[in-house]
């Protein structure tokens, strides 16, 4: 009498290699979205060649300065990581501490910096994402229902309405270069 093979094992096998695929293309779409892909220009397309002169411009119709954008994309981001990553993290007062005082950075070295630090966040959340141990589904235990994943497509959301906010600003400026 002929034993019948046993397929379980290979369907739960096949089931694994789905779901981590699937767990695999999620995770890369989310990193694509938070780096600037799709259907917008990327950060730095918006900031790089930002006229020194006209970072703290207000221009009649728009609420903020380029700096003002810059540096409140900054602070949101770090803040949405910071808070996924630790407990102990005190989110700044909300609305006055997610906004630069002055409309200008006070010299060209604070640009930088708010930009350097926005793209090393932008960074280490991707590399939340990307990072297969990292449960992109489970309830962050210090929230009160946040996920990684939706916080990651927060800060994504986020910096892509802002973006559209400094493309609109260089526009106003006569500052946005044309193909």
């Amino acid at each position: 009498m002929k034993k019948k093979a046993k397929l379980a094992p290979k369907k739960k096998m096949a089931s694994k290699t789905a779901s981590d695929n699937t767990d695999k293309i999620l995770r890369e779409h989310v990193v694509y979205l938070l780096k600037g892909g799709g259907a917008h220009v990327h950060f730095m397309d918006a900031v790089e060649g930002f006229p020194e002169a006209k970072r703290g411009t207000f221009i009649a119709g728009l609420p903020h300065t380029g700096w003002q954008l810059l540096e409140h994309s900054r602070i949101a981001q770090w803040d949405i990581l910071e808070f996924s990553r630790s407990a102990k993290h005190v989110s700044p007062g909300f609305p006055e501490g997610y906004w630069p005082k002055a409309p200008g950075p006070p010299d060209a070295a604070a640009w930088e910096k708010s930009l350097e630090a926005f793209l090393r966040d932008l960074e280490e959340m991707a590399s939340l994402v990307k990072n297969p141990k990292t449960d992109l589904y489970a309830k962050i235990p210090h929230g009160d229902g946040q996920t990684i994943l939706r916080e990651a497509l927060l800060v994504a959301d986020h910096n892509a309405y802002h973006l559209g906010q400094l493309v609109d600003l260089r526009r106003a400026l006569g500052e946005w270069p044309t193909p």
